[in-house]
């Protein structure tokens, strides 16, 4: 423990990550296996092998842990949740950008909440007809983390020029008067409603992002799970839709993802903008993995128990 703690911080001194000492590994990986801290899910849990702790420690906002694992590569544990893992994050990071992205007919100007680990910018970067992305992210560490461990799979945009990041509370930042009316698509990659992305699920915070978009915007949060969350999602598209003239939802299956299974909330500001019906297909050298375009409709076709409950 103390090598591991002399390395964490010669690796700090040398990069620009500022955290402070953390345990939390001692907790979360026992006898070798790393299981996840269950609050939202209670009566489950994901584990996964674990072959090198590579960092622990505290930001301002949050515990962070990165192990690599035996099987699915390095692994990004915020609050003791996974977030990403490099085998699966694809899945994730490929629907919540392009299903926005490819359902807008000429994204230029592109909003990224949270996402400090660079996967959604990656993906953003990769539309030819994107020319402005702004990324908010609250926690500066995230992305150092990304910067030092994930910088071959994931933190490769970062030095892209249209990309400027942002530093900031995502709720205040999008209150700013210079922001209204000023992007074509936002995606909002929280974590989940807890620690500092609970605001990100409010009503508030969805007014703000409708107020941020220009004419014919569309907005992609991420949506929590059908099988764990569906009344808190029933819940987040009930005010959503007392704010845009357009809301649906979509999904995603990611194998390190609670139930395997991650969603989408889509809204849009013009009532002629059909989410689930995209208007290009992906170029070749987008290099994807998990978007296609008939993913893209299918993932819009939900089983009977969710469609019933969320009314779509």
């Amino acid at each position: 423990q103390i090598f591991i703690l002399l390395v964490n911080l010669l690796i700090m001194a040398t990069s620009g990550l500022n955290l402070t000492p953390s345990n939390s590994k001692d907790t979360l990986i026992q006898d070798g296996w790393f299981g996840e801290n269950e609050t939202l899910w209670p009566g489950q849990k994901f584990s996964i092998q674990v072959d090198e702790v590579l960092l622990n420690g505290r930001s301002e906002f949050q515990d962070i842990l990165v192990f690599r694992s035996k099987t699915y590569g390095h692994v990004l544990v915020l609050d003791g949740v996974i977030q990403l893992t490099e085998r699966d994050e694809f899945a994730y990071q490929e629907m919540i950008t392009h299903l926005p992205l490819f359902a807008h007919p000429n994204p230029k100007k592109v909003l990224i909440i949270g996402g400090g680990d660079g996967g959604v910018l990656r993906e953003v970067v990769k539309h030819p007809s994107v020319t402005t992305v702004h990324m908010c992210e609250i926690d500066r560490q995230v992305v150092e983390v990304g910067k030092k461990y994930f910088r071959e799979t994931l933190s490769t945009a970062f030095d892209d020029p249209k990309v400027t990041l942002i530093f900031d509370d995502a709720a205040k930042y999008l209150l700013q008067e210079s922001n209204l009316n000023q992007y074509d698509v936002i995606i909002c990659d929280s974590s989940d409603p807890v620690g500092p992305a609970e605001t990100l699920f409010q009503p508030q915070f969805f007014q703000s992002m409708y107020n941020a978009l220009a004419p014919g915007g569309i907005v992609c949060t991420q949506g929590e799970c059908q099988w764990l969350h569906l009344d808190l999602i029933a819940n987040v598209l009930g005010y959503v839709r007392n704010i845009f003239p357009v809301v649906t939802y979509a999904y995603s299956t990611v194998p390190t993802y609670p139930s395997g299974q991650i969603g989408f909330v889509i809204a849009s500001n013009d009532k002629s903008i059909t989410p689930s019906e995209p208007t290009r297909a992906p170029l070749e050298e987008m290099n994807l993995r998990y978007y296609t375009s008939p993913i893209h409709r299918a993932s819009f076709v939900l089983p009977a128990f969710a469609s019933k409950k969320l009314n779509l």
